[in-house]
């Protein structure tokens, strides 16, 4: 019996198709690892130390060290078993990395108007809004918790899984596959609708200069910048607000308890009217900057994977089905809460 040989475009679908379903299988196996652990020690907390889940604090950092030091690392162990390639490296100057920065912002904001816009919808029709997750979690921790977490934790692993060994095993099918595979994955393990939209194009663009330089260094800062801003400066500023107390001072109708109290909200709100202001102009300049600098997003090289095979290669095997179908549960869920 004949052979297939190996550069038909027949063959090369048969073995992409096999390489990512090996890539999708890790992914979803380290996920149920980080799934199964966290089960397991909330079941421990629950039975040994209960009070623990009562500080929202405590109760995170222990989530997040059981993830970040034990689930995450053996999920990276588990992805290091499928071939990789290493991505050329060149350096990127500091001009570039703020125009970077800057362009991050734009992405980031406006693809989060656009989830909160499809959660709005998504709330209308189902009678009751979706929980903004991270925003719960955000306004209910110590900033300094939100830092730690937020900022020097989660980038961190988030790059090194996401681009760094993702793109690694699958930018041999062609950089803009790997950037549209770290991206679609990294949005998916967010789990909620709200992070989704933004974590996807956020995590294209910086799998796109993770494709262009070759260093996990600069994705990394440039995740710790979003996150900053958006993880910890925004639920600062809106504790300074405090809604609660100017609410609870018009539930008791006594105008000077009312006066009072909004003369305390009036500097925490004009603090937050310039941070907003400031947002505004760095994502109208992130726009200008990404339509300026439209013609250097041309990736080199093409496609391995034959044009109509693409997605089905990349998407349709058992790995990747198994990791999208448990995240996709996981959003469905979370949406009808």
């Amino acid at each position: 019996m004949d052979t297939m040989p190996l550069y038909t475009p027949e063959a090369v679908v048969k073995q992409g198709r096999k390489h990512f379903s090996s890539i999708g299988l890790m992914y979803f196996l380290g996920t149920l690892v980080i799934y199964a652990l966290q089960l397991c020690a909330v079941a421990v907390i629950k039975k040994f130390f209960p009070d623990i889940l009562n500080d929202p604090n405590i109760s995170l950092l222990c989530n997040m060290a059981l993830m970040y030091l034990i689930s995450m690392p053996l999920m990276m162990l588990m992805i290091r078993s499928v071939p990789a390639v290493k991505v050329e490296k060149h350096s990127m100057s500091f001009g570039k990395l703020m125009i970077a920065m800057i362009m991050c912002y734009s992405i980031m904001y406006c693809s989060n108007i656009i989830g909160t816009f499809i959660t709005f919808i998504i709330g209308m029709v189902k009678g009751t809004p979706v929980n903004n997750v991270i925003q719960e979690v955000a306004t209910s921790i110590h900033p300094l918790t939100s830092f730690f977490v937020m900022v020097i934790c989660a980038p961190v692993m988030e790059e090194l899984i996401f681009r760094k060994l993702l793109v690694d095993r699958a930018v041999r099918y062609g950089q803009g596959v790997a950037i549209v595979l770290s991206g679609l994955m990294f949005g998916l393990f967010h789990g909620n609708l709200s992070q989704f939209v933004y974590a996807f194009t956020l995590g294209m663009f910086l799998a796109f200069l993770y494709v262009r330089t070759g260093k996990i260094q600069y994705t990394i800062a440039l995740h710790m910048a979003v996150n900053f801003v958006g993880g910890v400066i925004a639920p600062l500023l809106l504790r300074l607000m405090d809604y609660d107390a100017l609410n609870a001072a018009m539930a008791s109708q006594d105008e000077r308890v009312i006066m009072q109290a909004m003369a305390d909200v009036l500097p925490g709100l004009l603090v937050f009217f310039l941070y907003l202001l400031f947002l505004f102009g760095v994502v109208i300049a992130g726009i200008v900057l990404l339509i300026v600098y439209r013609k250097r997003f041309r990736l080199a090289g093409g496609s391995v994977l034959p044009k109509g095979k693409r997605f089905s290669t990349m998407i349709l095997n058992v790995g990747m089905i198994l990791f999208s179908l448990f995240w996709i549960v996981m959003i469905v869920m979370q949406l009808l809460e």
